[in-house]
């Protein structure tokens, strides 16, 4: 028996308000589209509320398992059209509970790392370029991404769709720029800044200490603060017209020369 079938019941109506920003802020909730960002939420340990679904769009059986024993409610295939946000929906969308890290985090994570390895994302603007950074954090092995003065949501669903789940596998952590470059001072970590005016190339450098990668806003770049005081401004090679690359773009490059140096 499906237990929602009109796209006007309160409970879709409540799927929709999420979506905004100023309603996940005042509810400290958020919203997860698909199989394998669920899937790797629930591993991460992070709070499931509810559970919305439709086997019309299920691929496999696997789904049926992330429900069992969990707040559900089946849907019809419009009205769970009506909340999904993919052309392409798998059937799964739950509404979670947001996980907040400090410094504090940070600071016990990296407490036995000889040579932590940091992703520092300072006002980047685009949920999906953030969600593409923490892809490639997962996949290079990152210990962490902090995000500095956000401008973006870090919960945002285009956040949660791009970064295909590893936003619940990349510990995730929120400071001022001031207080994380105090924390990189304490810690003996060096800041490896991403800038087009630098003269060394980033490949030329050493990464292979605690170092933190640094990248900036897609309109501004860093600020002040990491320009003049980073301990490896470094830059990657341009041939072309263009004088940048896209922020997610350039952070990939840095993250998997790290892992390549470290190899």
């Amino acid at each position: 028996m499906t237990d929602i079938t009109s796209t006007a019941n309160p409970k879709i109506k409540r799927v929709l308000d999420l979506r905004k920003r100023k309603v996940r802020d005042e509810e400290d909730l958020f919203l997860i589209e698909g199989y394998r960002e669920l899937k790797r939420a629930v591993e991460a340990g992070i709070e499931i509320e509810t559970i919305f679904y439709c086997e019309e769009f299920f691929l496999k059986d696997n789904e049926l398992k992330l429900i069992d024993k969990r707040p559900s409610f089946s849907c019809s295939r419009a009205a769970f059209e009506k909340i999904s946000y993919r052309d392409r929906p798998d059937g799964l969308l739950a509404i979670a509970r947001k996980r907040h890290r400090n410094l504090a985090d940070l600071e016990r994570l990296l407490a036995d790392k000889k040579a932590p390895f940091l992703m520092i994302a300072e006002s980047i603007e685009k949920p999906g370029n953030l969600g593409t950074m923490l892809r490639s954090c997962d996949g290079a092995g990152c210990d962490a991404l902090i995000v500095c003065d956000p401008v973006t949501d870090i919960y945002n669903p285009n956040t949660v769709r791009a970064s295909i789940g590893t936003l619940f596998t990349v510990p995730v952590i929120e400071a001022s720029s001031e207080e994380m470059f105090s924390f990189l001072r304490q810690a003996g970590i060096l800041s490896v800044a991403a800038t087009p005016h630098a003269k060394k190339l980033y490949s030329s450098v050493d990464l292979t200490k605690g170092i933190a990668i640094i990248i900036g806003s897609e309109q501004y770049g860093l600020s002040k603060l990491w320009m003049e005081n980073s301990d490896m401004p470094v830059s990657i090679p341009q041939r072309g017209s263009a004088d940048s690359l896209n922020a997610a773009m350039a952070a990939t490059i840095l993250l998997y020369e790290v892992t390549r140096q470290r190899a």
